[in-house]
């Protein structure tokens, strides 16, 4: 493990009754946030640009529910393992993540939990059945059959312009440096609609990952290989037969709320819950609601 690896992103305060290691799987080693005990994992994936730290307000509730509670940092972010190259970020590559972390915990039960990227990938791991799952919760990240759909549509068009611009070389890494890399964590701030939640300390954490050697390509090779590696799973059907919990912030500068309409069609025990006046950063920008719901919804581990 190099000394880069060592450091963690984020110390969680001693009252939160979160810590952070370093999971050793059978590719790469990630950097998890873990509360809570038992033999039933909610494996919580975070979204782009964000890190573990985003699930900060649910990871306490589900360890009450008593949960195992992991969060890992994906591969390319925070202080998990970086691999070089666009290929390396393809959806066979993040799926089987899933899966080995899956596997490295022991785990006899799983609900996976995920937001925006993460949730991307979630849906492709649920559609392949690459291990069973009790439950899915998606946060603000359509299923690919109405993301389809939308993305021949101009409103949803328009708002996906970034994922163009991040295909292009070195001027996307160029725009995360700016501000010596502080316009990662201001990005968040300022497309949230509770920017309070989001003050220096919480920037201060996103930004300081993106400084790391490395780190702002990886981010952006995930776009980069969405489009040019967009093969390397087959989903089928696109058929989710696991009970799924969808909520959505509707004031996402992103997404379209359209994006959720007809989910139903390929996953059909659907639960979706809409948030009006909550940005794209849901369980961040309205933690209380999103954990009313989501106790309301999960069933005692």
């Amino acid at each position: 493990m190099s000394e880069q690896r060592r450091i963690a992103s984020w110390t969680p305060s001693a009252d939160s009754g979160i810590e952070v290691k370093f999971v050793e799987t059978s590719g790469l080693t990630f950097e998890v946030a873990e509360a809570g005990e038992g033999e039933h994992l909610a494996l919580m994936l975070h979204g782009f640009p964000e890190l573990h730290y985003s699930w900060r307000h649910q990871m306490p509730l589900l360890a009450a529910k008593g949960y195992r509670v992991w969060a890992p940092n994906l591969r390319g972010y925070g202080a998990s393992d970086r691999p070089d190259g666009v290929r390396n970020y393809a959806m066979d590559h993040l799926t089987h993540d899933v899966a080995d972390l899956i596997d490295a915990s022991g785990a006899k039960k799983v609900t996976l939990f995920a937001h925006d990227w993460g949730a991307i990938i979630a849906w492709a791991f649920a559609i392949t059945k690459l291990r069973t799952l009790e439950r899915l919760v998606i946060m603000n990240v359509p299923h690919p059959g109405p993301a389809r759909r939308e993305l021949k549509n101009w409103r949803q068009l328009k708002k996906s312009w970034y994922i163009f611009f991040f295909q292009l070389p070195v001027l996307p890494e160029a725009f995360l440096a700016r501000k010596g890399g502080d316009v990662v964590g201001e990005l968040i701030a300022k497309t949230s609609c509770n920017p309070q939640r989001f003050g220096p300390q919480e920037q201060r954490i996103y930004s300081d990952a993106s400084r790391r050697p490395g780190a702002r390509r990886a981010m952006v090779n995930y776009y980069r290989a969405l489009l040019r590696h967009d093969e390397t799973v087959d989903l089928g059907d696109l058929r989710v037969d696991v009970p799924t919990l969808m909520v959505w912030g509707e004031e996402d500068v992103a997404i379209d709320i359209h994006c959720t309409h007809g989910t139903q069609e390929w996953v059909p025990n659907l639960t979706l819950k809409r948030l009006p006046g909550v940005s794209h950063w849901v369980q961040q920008d309205a933690p209380d609601q999103v954990n009313a719901i989501v106790s309301e919804w999960l069933p005692e581990a």
